[in-house]
């Protein structure tokens, strides 16, 4: 491969890696070309970007981006492809289904980067499922947060009836 495309792949690389926010790197090797495809469907469904790479490029490629991921260094060897995302527990969640229906069992999670910290290592993937998003954070924090609220207005319209009730039988008493 000439040096010049090189340089273009390690770009692109670039742009993808900055244009997504969470990235996977597995071990998809011992695949045949029908489950492949099939992965390669699934990812398109879940809106996973899969990029089979050569690991000196992607290499290069997060050495020139802003991420510090150098912990990633030492799980480029062998057969990578990257997995993109913006939800950051998708990837994981398709690579465990996935393996657990293939022959080979591959896919294999070799490293993550997810919510800017690193993950090495196959024995990750049940955390990786379990990173809740920053949005998934909020929104329980806001359930957090409404739950005490919710319980004084339930308690307040549920003494008004109580009230009610009370003031109702008093009132028919008298007649």
């Amino acid at each position: 491969m000439k040096k010049e495309d090189k340089s273009i792949i390690i770009e692109q690389l670039k742009k993808t890696v900055g244009g997504y926010a969470h990235f996977y790197l597995a071990d998809i090797g011992g695949l045949n070309a029908a489950e492949t495809s099939e992965l390669r469907q699934v990812c398109f469904k879940q809106d996973i970007k899969l990029v089979v790479v050569k690991n000196t490029l992607l290499r290069k490629a997060l050495e020139s981006s802003n991420l510090d991921c150098s912990e990633i260094y030492s799980a480029l060897e062998g057969e990578t492809s990257v997995l993109f995302s913006n939800t950051g527990n998708a990837p994981a969640r398709l690579i465990k289904d996935f393996s657990g229906k293939s022959k080979s069992k591959k896919p294999v999670l070799k490293a993550a980067y997810v919510e800017q910290s690193v993950y090495v290592g196959a024995d990750q993937l049940d955390a990786l499922i379990n990173v809740k998003s920053k949005n998934d954070l909020i929104a329980d924090l806001i359930a957090l947060l409404q739950s005490p609220a919710k319980n004084v207005v339930s308690a307040l319209q549920s003494g008004g009836n109580t009230i009610h009730g009370v003031l109702q039988t008093l009132g028919e008493r008298q007649n």
